[in-house]
């Protein structure tokens, strides 16, 4: 089984291996086959492919950080290729995240390193208080065009919805951070 990391911070070194495995017929696909790992994201011109070498009856991805210091941060897909002479399996598809280095020379720029889904509780969350203080009407129009804003009751439906999966991100975060998920109660008899 692969274990591709679910996030790669940009500019890093990524290491991993991949092990042998079978076709669909059942015969074993190793390292006599050429691996390339490939990654790409929606953005022109960003992608990147890495030949693996070969670990034990496997092979080892090393993606250098020359390779992953132009990223975006955002959502990434991965597919990795075992090929020889014509023939060509899958060994592994997905996504991961690239997620944006802190580091920096010089002044540091700004960095926002919530999840869209903060930045649009927090903007939800914004409208609501625009809206309790009186301040925003539900609909508008000016030179022929239309403007409509949310209502309260969709606001707060969405802010519901906006605070579950920020909760979820949330909990992702301690597990990955080796904190354990806060929702395991134990209990001792």
């Amino acid at each position: 089984m692969i274990k591709h990391p679910a996030e790669i911070r940009i500019g890093d070194t990524v290491i991993f291996d991949v092990p042998s495995f079978a076709n669909s017929i059942g015969d074993t696909i190793d390292n006599t086959y050429t691996l390339t790992w490939y990654g790409r994201t929606n953005t022109a011109d960003k992608g990147a492919s890495v030949t693996a070498t070969n670990q034990g009856d496997g092979w080892r991805v090393t993606i250098p950080s020359t390779t992953t210091a132009d990223w975006v941060a955002g959502n990434w897909y991965f597919q990795i290729v075992a090929v020889s002479g014509s023939t060509e399996y899958i060994a592994g598809e997905g996504q991961f995240k690239a997620i944006a280095s802190l580091a920096y020379t010089g002044t540091p720029g700004a960095f926002d390193g919530r999840s869209r889904a903060q930045v649009d509780l927090d903007q939800v969350q914004a409208a609501i208080r625009t809206i309790l203080d009186g301040g925003a009407v539900q609909s508008y129009s000016i030179a022929g065009r239309n403007l409509s804003k949310y209502a309260l009751a969709d606001l707060l439906t969405l802010e519901t919805k906006l605070k579950a999966e920020v909760k979820r991100e949330q909990t992702a975060d301690l597990i990955r951070n080796g904190h354990g998920n806060p929702h395991n109660l134990f209990v001792r008899f």
